[in-house]
């Protein structure tokens, strides 16, 4: 049975009452007016919510996070992380851009050269992909796959497209299909390889076995969305958890699935990210910049803590990390 929504809309100045009431700091109304009216106090409420109360319920071990805020919380706080997370966002992309153009390249390489449509034969790919059908849809997920490819493809304004349609008019050969892949059309496609397709891939990245890779490249297609769609970053808990590596498998990264909190946070995705990086153009700054945000920028408050985000004590003196 659903519940009917009862809270009441707030105006801004009542937005302000209510966080004052539950014990939040705030110096300047008219600033917090101002930047609560440009950003939203739902949004910002995700940046707060860290810094609120929490007790031990009756049932041991169940935590309740209250209304009321922890003692010296200052809307500042919130401010400041919810920017932090902006830059962190950005960071973040920069690497991606990088790891999707590398694997689109990789892929266009291999099976490129068996036949320039070989994304649109089935014969080049996995079985359960491109020829069992899915009860749901009536149809293989290849068949859904190329038809989200060739809507982005008719939808295109890109002057490449119109070129090669102008010349030849049939479906765009690999190399060149390959550019208009989002992060999503690359994962869904690398998933539907063939295993020893797969496995090639994953030598080209340092990776004993293909599930890891295949698993990593899902993972960083939800943190790639997290932060195309402005979403809170830092302390998210993903669903699209990496699969683990056996110890020795991936030595730098031993640590991490050793550690059963940070396996499904952003410490996860920044350490797969960070191996992606390291032999796709292993002399970027990206590290460097990673520990600077994390240790220099990242803002105080009462009970904050990169620990949420998975984030390790000395992480940053690791070997991954150098």
């Amino acid at each position: 049975m659903q519940v009917p929504y009862t809270k009441p809309f707030l105006g801004i100045q009542e937005q302000i009452a209510l966080l004052k009431s539950r014990g939040m700091v705030i110096s300047d109304e008219a600033a917090t007016a101002d930047y609560l009216s440009k950003i939203g106090y739902y949004r910002l409420s995700g940046y707060w919510y860290p810094f609120r109360e929490s007790e031990v319920s009756g049932n041991p071990g169940t935590v309740v996070v209250k209304d009321t805020f922890r003692k010296g919380t200052e809307f500042d706080h919130a401010l400041k992380l919810y920017v932090f997370d902006k830059h962190l966002r950005l960071h973040f992309l920069d690497a991606l851009e990088r790891i999707e153009v590398g694997l689109r390249v990789e892929i266009a390489l291999l099976l490129g050269q068996r036949d320039p449509l070989a994304h649109r034969q089935p014969k080049y790919l996995h079985g359960h992909f491109a020829k069992k059908i899915d009860p749901s849809t009536g149809t293989t997920k290849h068949a859904k796959w190329l038809e989200r490819l060739d809507d982005i493809t008719n939808r295109s304004s890109e002057e490449f497209v119109k070129q090669y349609k102008r010349k030849y008019r049939t479906p765009l050969p690999m190399w060149i299909a390959i550019e208009l892949w989002d992060f999503g059309l690359l994962s869904h496609f690398l998933s539907g390889m063939t295993v020893a397709d797969k496995a090639a891939l994953a030598s080209k990245y340092q990776l004993p076995r293909w599930q890891l890779l295949q698993s990593w490249v899902r993972n960083l297609n939800q943190l790639r969305n997290v932060c195309a769609h402005h979403s809170r970053l830092w302390n998210r808990v993903f669903t699209e958890i990496p699969a683990k590596a056996k110890p020795g498998e991936v030595p730098k990264l031993d640590h991490l699935f050793a550690d059963t909190y940070a396996v499904n946070r952003l410490y996860a995705s920044a350490a797969i990210t960070q191996h992606f990086m390291s032999i796709i153009n292993p002399t970027s700054d990206w590290s460097k910049r990673m520990i600077s945000l994390m240790t220099r920028d990242f803002p105080g408050g009462p009970g904050l803590s990169i620990r949420h985000a998975g984030f390790p004590e000395g992480w940053e003196k690791l070997d991954l990390w150098k």
